[in-house]
């Protein structure tokens, strides 16, 4: 097992795991650059939405998703999924096409430690319990900037709130009253808190 003292740690600081917000991750979400340096200090792309891995699967796998993409994966947090599954299968994906360093994917689920390329997952709050995740639109512009350690979606703060008040409250409705995953969802905390009940 390698160890590196403190003064002289493997990756420089801020090049592998930060905690970022901003107007899409109001409470929290971790910035995962797997050793990539963004060498313009930001990625800024077009948002592509998915509401399920499968769905975000399958665009990745008929070349919809291109270079200076930034996929959206929501409803897959702790309630949503639920769960929290990892998206390693849509990373391996991406390394796969050679759009690691191409394509970002943001989601409120989370990742392994065997993914690369620039992730932010565990986004707070998340899209199934009215976060802001869930009022992005395809072809809206997000930039995760590591420097700043912000996570924003690039409209006006009035945009936002307009959106924000259309969204309403999610439908979770799938599960049977009184059972044991509805006591789950209603009682999970955020990926912020560590999705203890």
């Amino acid at each position: 097992m390698w160890c590196f003292p403190v003064a002289q740690p493997l990756a420089a600081p801020g090049n592998h795991i930060s905690v970022l917000s901003g107007s899409l991750a109001p409470e929290s979400c971790l910035l995962k650059l797997s050793g990539k340096t963004l060498e313009d200090g930001e990625f800024r792309g077009k948002a592509k939405v998915f509401d399920s891995e499968q769905a975000a699967m399958v665009a990745i796998r008929d070349d919809s998703v291109i270079a200076g993409d930034v996929i959206v994966v929501r409803h897959v947090g702790p309630v949503g999924a639920p769960g929290m599954p990892e998206m390693v299968h849509l990373t391996i994906q991406l390394q796969g096409r050679g759009l690691g360093k191409e394509v970002a994917l943001i989601t409120d689920g989370r990742f392994s430690g065997v993914s690369h390329g620039i992730l932010v997952g565990h986004i707070c709050p998340e899209g199934a319990k009215g976060g802001p995740i869930g009022v992005v639109r395809d072809g809206d512009t997000i930039v995760i900037n590591p420097k700043t350690r912000r996570l924003d979606l690039d409209i006006t703060p009035d945009e936002m709130t307009a959106r924000m008040a259309r969204l309403g409250a999610p439908e979770l409705s799938d599960v049977p009253e009184g059972s044991v995953l509805g006591k789950y969802r209603r009682l999970v905390s955020s990926a912020h808190y560590g999705c203890v009940l």
